[in-house]
């Protein structure tokens, strides 16, 4: 019998918006010290530069607006547990529009601009305002929660590209850790498995017998910041489990060919 949906998690709009605020703040303090050196080092996202880089997140954040001014569509096509599953259709159309930003402006003018109208609509924009976008029509508030996926996972692509420790908010480190790990468990619903990502989330997953009490036959434990690294691409499983930075206990404890979520 298959295993019923959880009721979807719900996140707290007003927090949600002032982690995405917080995070695109910390972003652009990095961004406005970087030296010509740093901004044409090379980054592990194909032969983007960091300099590619800093301008593909600061149009994450010019984009929102943009969207908000398209005419609004009739019904919602996604939820925020569809996102991750809807992104990589568009991925070539998103690596075009960095690079046309890239290379059409100065990145200190994009970033106090893009800074500027995000603080203008999140006072004024309700959640439930649907927006056109290119992966499908999606209600803003639900939107925001992932802005917090791609702000935090493009700072840690800048930290370890530019050598550079851009502090990660905690609420939008929550937000995009929980995502990720309800993808999973949409991915592959079940009981056999937990993945366990302290503080964060604690999800199900994988089809088999249900662990109901007591410690579960089948565990995985992740810090946060290496299971958004392996959702996305960043590493691998055994690359991980090397590393020492991924625990996997039991026979079914091997959600590798799972992942990445995401690219």
């Amino acid at each position: 019998m298959p295993t019923a949906r959880k009721k979807p998690r719900t996140y707290d709009s007003a927090r949600i918006r002032a982690a995405v605020t917080a995070q695109f703040d910390h972003i652009a303090a990095a961004v406005a010290t970087l030296t010509p050196e740093q901004l044409a080092r090379p980054t592990h996202l194909g032969d983007w530069t960091v300099r590619d880089l800093a301008a593909h997140i600061a149009w994450i954040v010019r984009s929102i607006p943009e969207a908000v001014a398209l005419p609004e569509p009739a019904k919602a096509e996604l939820t925020v547990r569809d996102w991750p599953f809807a992104t990589s259709r568009i991925a070539a159309r998103i690596d075009e529009l960095a690079r046309e930003t890239a290379a059409g402006e100065e990145l200190g003018p994009l970033y106090e601009e893009s800074a500027t109208r995000l603080a203008e609509l999140l006072r004024v924009v309700p959640d439930g305002r649907l927006l056109g976008l290119r992966v499908g029509a999606m209600a803003f508030g639900p939107f925001m929660v992932t802005r917090t996926v791609e702000l935090v996972v493009h700072t840690d692509d800048l930290n370890r590209a530019a050598d550079l420790d851009v502090p990660i908010d905690r609420q939008a480190l929550a937000a995009c850790t929980r995502l990720l790990a309800d993808a999973l468990a949409d991915r592959a619903p079940g009981g056999s498995v937990e993945l366990r990502i302290p503080p964060f989330a604690v999800v199900q997953c994988l089809e088999g017998p249900r662990h109901t009490r007591g410690t579960p036959p089948n565990v995985v434990e992740s810090d946060p910041l290496t299971w958004i690294r392996l959702a996305t691409g960043r590493t691998t499983w055994d690359e991980a489990l090397q590393g020492a930075r991924l625990s996997a206990s039991g026979e079914r404890a091997d959600l590798g060919a799972l992942l990445p979520l995401m690219g």
